[in-house]
């Protein structure tokens, strides 16, 4: 199998590090990943300049762009050969609910959209998140990631993904499949000003999770209901954001109207 690893906090990443030689085993493993944190990219290209991709080990490249790019150059050319899957992550903070709007890491999955096997997007969602910073922090969750693999991935239809979060406890109690969670509204942005008197801004933190029962799914729960009990979520996420329950009630609306 060849593996494709990327990510959105950077070549240097722990995360990625842990993730990448989890996964050894299973194949080649190439990582082509941002040469710095890109965070909040979610599928964002670069189209406004060149992207140079910089060979800094072998099969590590560390690319002038975001995660969408990295994944993108390497499916489109960068390589003589082809990936069998696409592992972005693992990301330093939980991409729940809303988060996979703006995630680098979702971003950097749904690129590999269109491999023989589901993209995965994989998540670190604990209190001390951001403080991590040996590979060793993430060994736990990538071993997960590796026998995840191993022991067959789900069949999806096509243009899906499956965005994982690994709560970060003692003792995993297994995994579950859940459904995209909501947030509150974020917190306020918050106001500064700069030693050379400019007003600057901070965007706010994120709003917290909102029960959110799915009609339908009584026995399924949310990603974030998951994570807080101490199980893995693996959600399935799809690029198709069309509202099929009311197509044809607006679709009638606007041919009477019209």
């Amino acid at each position: 199998m060849n593996i494709l690893i990327a990510n959105d906090d950077g070549i240097f990443a722990p995360g990625i590090q842990a993730l990448a030689q989890a996964l050894r085993p299973l194949g080649r493993v190439v990582v082509v990943a941002p040469e710095a944190e890109r965070s909040g990219f979610s599928s964002a290209l670069t189209l406004d300049r060149p992207l140079r991709p910089i060979q800094i080990a072998p099969d590590m490249w560390a690319v002038n762009g975001t995660p969408a790019d990295c994944v993108y150059l390497s499916m489109n050319g960068l390589f003589n050969f082809e990936f069998d899957l696409v592992v972005s992550g693992i990301n330093n903070g939980a991409n729940l609910g809303d988060d996979v709007l703006y995630s680098g890491t979702v971003g950097a999955a749904f690129e590999g959209r269109l491999m023989k096997q589901p993209a995965i997007a994989v998540s670190l969602a604990g209190p001390n998140v951001r403080s991590y910073e040996t590979p060793e922090d993430f060994a736990v969750a990538a071993q997960w990631v590796h026998d995840f693999i191993v022991q067959g991935l789900p069949v999806l239809p096509p243009r899906h993904i499956l965005n994982v979060n690994i709560p970060d406890v003692t003792e995993l109690k297994g995994a579950k499949i859940t459904y995209q969670g909501r947030r509150n509204q974020s917190k306020p942005i918050s106001s500064h000003v700069d030693p050379r008197g400019r007003q600057v801004y901070w965007i706010g933190l994120s709003g917290e999770a909102v029960a959110d029962p799915k009609k339908g799914l009584t026995d399924i729960e949310s990603d974030f209901f998951a994570v807080a009990n101490g199980y893995v979520s693996v959600t399935p996420i799809q690029m198709d954001a069309t509202n099929y329950a009311i197509l044809n009630n607006l679709h009638a609306q606007f041919s009477k109207n019209g």
